[in-house]
């Protein structure tokens, strides 16, 4: 692939030997999820230019609809991650959400923990083009950072002010720029991996250029116009991680009734097949809050034959939250299948015999009751009993440490 000519910088030399082959028959990466069809990627190459400036220097992820690279930029020397979606798919979406969050006339700080969008190109490959977004280079997500951590989790004094930022983001998203994310649990959906750590230190990044060149990653050559490299992990600068992903926000002027979120994180007015709002986003936030303190589901909707199924998910919301208002089951056209006319279980699913206080044992750090009461306060069945993400912020829990850090610095 040639440069532009208006490039300032050559393009360096990455290895063609060296490296760690993997065997064809060992599906890695984006080959392991079960859409995958290669003709619908675009077959990048560390060590190509893209756009005519960009040099793919290392692979940092893959999804269902994209794979994400960091590349330098030859024009300045700085890094971007560009994200190259799959043909086939329209994705110009994001853009027009990231328009809006740009033109939102406010001063509003929550913009200014999202991930920066610094422009676009189009890529085409054998089967079509390729939407390509170049972002902000980020680190990794609080999915992958809490691997790191003992026992995979948070404690509550840790929670806090990660919690806190993603409730502002939220409060800027619904308020100023009129947007509902959809994407904050563990995809359509508020998410722990669309939640990414600050990582733009130049020497981070230099450093996974020079490892590339250096210690070659592992990769399988499918050919002489493909390969599926294994992806890098990007070390986290210190900071609270910044909101990604717009792919499948919505704007919240318009209905919506369909399908969103991964299963075990679906709010009950989605399960139920209910139109819904930006208030699923508080439902997310309370689920994914809940998934860096414990590492199991709050809500267990697997049935007997360890598959999901919405009448056990119902089931398991039902022994952790009580029944449900009787008018709110019959707003749903699916509320009968579930419950009878007295808004009675239908016993479709047992009922599991355990509590939020009992699902909540192993969860560590101070003041748990605060916590689950913060929790109890998102988590209704109808969404218009929950708060707003910006009454979730002034929570009495949430906000109990920032007034003794306040009352140590004035004593």
């Amino acid at each position: 692939m040639s440069t532009s000519s208006s490039v300032s910088a050559k393009p360096r030399e990455f290895p063609t030997s060296g490296f760690e082959i993997i065997e064809p028959t060992e599906a890695i990466e984006e080959e392991t999820l079960p859409t995958y069809d290669a003709e619908n990627y675009y077959p990048v190459h560390i060590g190509h230019v893209l756009n005519g400036k960009y040099q793919v220097v290392a692979k940092l992820g893959y999804g269902v609809t994209s794979t994400v690279w960091l590349a330098r930029n030859l024009s300045d020397a700085k890094y971007v991650a560009l994200k190259v979606y799959v043909c086939g798919t329209q994705r110009n979406h994001e853009l027009g959400v990231y328009d809006r969050i740009n033109n939102a006339e406010t001063d509003h700080m929550g913009r200014s923990f999202i991930r920066k969008l610094f422009g676009h190109f189009l890529l085409d490959g054998p089967r079509g083009r390729h939407l390509c977004l170049v972002h902000q280079p980020l680190g990794l997500s609080v999915d992958q950072f809490l691997y790191f951590l003992p026992g995979r989790v948070m404690t509550l004094e840790d929670l806090k002010p990660c919690l806190r930022q993603i409730l502002g983001v939220v409060d800027f998203l619904h308020t100023d720029a009129h947007i509902i994310h959809t994407g904050l649990a563990i995809s359509v959906d508020l998410q722990l991996k669309n939640l990414l750590l600050p990582a733009d230190e130049q020497r981070f990044l230099s450093g996974l250029e020079e490892a590339e060149i250096e210690d070659p990653s592992p990769r399988n050559p499918l050919g002489s116009d493909r390969t599926i490299y294994t992806s890098r992990l990007l070390v986290p600068s210190n900071g609270l991680p910044l909101l990604s992903d717009f792919g499948e926000a919505r704007f919240s002027e318009e209905k919506h009734d369909e399908d969103i979120m991964p299963n075990a994180y679906r709010a009950p007015e989605v399960v139920l097949k209910m139109s819904w709002d930006s208030k699923v986003d508080v439902w997310s936030i309370a689920t994914m809050a809940w998934d860096m303190l414990c590492c199991r589901n709050l809500f267990h909707g697997l049935n007997s034959d360890g598959i999901f199924d919405d009448r056990a998910h119902l089931a398991a919301m039902v022994a952790i939250l009580g029944p449900l208002p009787i008018d709110f089951i019959r707003r749903s056209r699916v509320g009968s299948v579930f419950w009878d006319d007295l808004g009675n279980w239908k016993d479709l699913a047992p009922v599991p015999s355990i509590t939020l206080e009992e699902r909540a044992a192993d969860i560590q750090g101070q003041d748990k009751d605060g916590f689950l009461r913060f929790l109890r306060r998102a988590l209704k069945w109808a969404p218009e009993d929950r708060p707003t993400a910006r009454e979730l912020l002034f929570d009495e829990w949430l906000m109990k440490g920032l007034k003794l850090r306040n009352r140590g610095s004035s004593s």
